[in-house]
């Protein structure tokens, strides 16, 4: 059966993944971006050739009125951790307030307005660094929030926004929950892009904490696969944590990176003739600096989907489009 959805976000990285997985299941999709510094509205070029696409400039917390659809699929937040710590970067912790908190509570005003037997359901992004960190095991959806830095309180606080109104006012919805994503088109604050940036530039590529913060690795595509599975097998009112296979510690992966970037100056070993310590800066550190994040996503995997995108395999093109393609 074909979906009528909201998305918000669009043009940003994983909203951007959706938008396309949507296109191709041919559901009619109404695409809202704000347009901040991370979208991309080269996508517009790509999406407006469907015929089910239509786009609207706006702010989510400028929502009063939704079209009758299925889902809302919000991907619409601020979600550079350094952004929301430091105030005087690119946007602020109020900015993190006012779309991660309020643009939800705009979004869940403007559903509950519809008729009860015509509310779409709100399919909400949250991360799994609501969980907080985790030096052992994984957390199940069922885990207690504990998050410890301001943009995953924000979206802690949006989770408990929806369950809310679900309980009082009969809003549908879902949640996932995700790790740490990465693919192609993602902006350059987040760790890949950074770093092929960064050596594109033959400038030290910063690592927190000496690179010992471990992190699982998600690819978008297989994320956007997720959100379809959910839509199409998934209940509402349920939560649904999305992991990757792949599970390392940032200093590894920054090395692949460099590995990949640099992978015709072979030894005859094939050994790279590499020393890291000349493109990396291991002095700096970030505030409340999450040890390890892990999520147990069996739940989903329940459903049916598994990722199926081999992290290895994908850092190796990533790396290759940024070695041909500068991303400001």
């Amino acid at each position: 059966m074909k979906k009528i959805v909201y998305i918000t976000g669009c043009l940003g990285f994983i909203g951007s993944h959706v938008t396309r997985a949507c296109l191709k299941k041919n559901w009619y999709v109404r695409g809202i971006d704000k347009c901040t510094y991370a979208a991309d509205e080269k996508l517009l070029d790509e999406f407006k050739d469907y015929e089910n696409f239509v786009f609207e400039k706006k702010d989510i917390n400028n929502i009063s009125f939704l079209h009758d659809c299925d889902f809302v699929i919000n991907l619409a937040a601020e979600t550079h951790v350094d952004n929301s710590i430091y105030n005087d970067m690119i946007v602020g912790d109020d900015q993190f307030i006012q779309t991660n908190i309020k643009g939800v509570h705009s979004l869940l005003n403007a559903i509950r307005k519809k008729p009860q037997s015509n509310r779409p359901t709100l399919l909400h992004f949250s991360t799994d660094e609501v969980y907080g960190d985790i030096l052992q095991s994984s957390y199940n959806e069922n885990s207690q929030l504990k998050p410890s830095n301001p943009y995953s309180a924000t979206k802690a606080a949006a989770d408990m926004l929806i369950f809310a109104w679900s309980r009082t006012y009969k809003v549908p919805y879902m949640i996932v929950r995700p790790t740490n994503n990465y693919g192609l088109g993602q902006y350059v604050e987040k760790l890949v892009p950074r770093c092929c940036k960064n050596l594109s530039i033959e400038k030290k590529i910063p690592v927190h904490d000496q690179g010992e913060p471990v992190r699982n690795w998600l690819n978008a595509k297989d994320t956007a696969q997720a959100v379809i599975t959910i839509i199409e097998k998934g209940e509402t009112g349920n939560i649904y944590n999305i992991s990757g296979d792949y599970e390392d510690k940032n200093i590894n992966v920054v090395k692949k990176i460099i590995n990949e970037f640099f992978k015709s100056n072979e030894q005859e070993d094939g050994s790279p003739k590499i020393d890291y310590r000349d493109y990396v800066d291991l002095d700096c550190s970030r505030a409340g600096q999450d040890v390890r994040y892990a999520v147990d996503d069996s739940k989903l995997r329940s459903l049916g989907w598994k990722p199926e995108c081999d992290f290895n395999q994908e850092i190796s093109s990533i790396v290759d489009f940024h070695k041909n393609n500068f991303v400001w």
